[in-house]
């Protein structure tokens, strides 16, 4: 499944993302505050791709100007993730590349996924969290419309530290709610 935004192509992560894939996840400002250790090598990275990436509905982050993957987003069922998810609920995940922050494209990235939550997999409603101190993350879950939920503490990060995990909610109800604040806002199509 591909997915797509004005910006960005969301597809399947392949063996051969590997090399882009290290020379992002490889930066230790990226993973360890998404809790899981920066790669160590393309075949480390190339391992992630055939385990943790390749999970059905993740998908690398990819750039429709150049065609590279530049980060991950995915959705995430029962029985994944960490958020405590319900029956027709969802948690969605993401990371982005240092020379990619701040420009708008994981907001962009996460409300496709939101949509095809909320549209595609009949989801009632999604999770997110973030660690204690990651406020990029925390700021992309406000701009889509999530709502502080509850706070966990002592949560297991894949570095092995305990960490406080914050997550936040979007319900569908919720979601609708914006994109008619939103058409209000830009008048009817045409």
């Amino acid at each position: 499944m591909e997915l797509e935004t004005d910006r960005l192509f969301l597809r399947p992560w392949r063996d051969e993302d590997a090399k882009d894939l290290y020379q992002y996840a490889k930066d230790p400002r990226v993973g360890p505050i998404a809790g899981w250790p920066p790669h160590t090598s393309v075949e480390d990275s190339l391992r992630v791709i055939r385990t943790v990436l390749s999970d059905p509905e993740t998908y690398a982050v990819v750039l429709k100007q150049t065609g590279q993957p530049v980060g991950s987003a995915g959705i995430m069922r029962t029985g994944q993730g960490s958020a405590p998810i319900g029956e027709n609920e969802a948690e969605i995940g993401y990371w982005i590349g240092v020379p990619f922050w701040g420009q708008g494209l994981i907001p962009e990235a996460v409300r496709r996924l939101i949509r095809r939550c909320f549209e595609d997999l009949g989801c009632t409603g999604i999770w997110c969290g973030y660690f204690d101190g990651n406020e990029k993350s925390r700021r992309v879950q406000e701009k889509c419309g999530f709502v502080y939920h509850h706070t966990a503490g002592h949560a297991l990060s894949m570095t092995g530290e305990q960490r406080t995990e914050h997550f936040t909610f979007l319900s569908k109800e919720r979601w609708e709610s914006l994109l008619d604040e939103e058409k209000s806002k830009t008048g009817p199509e045409i």
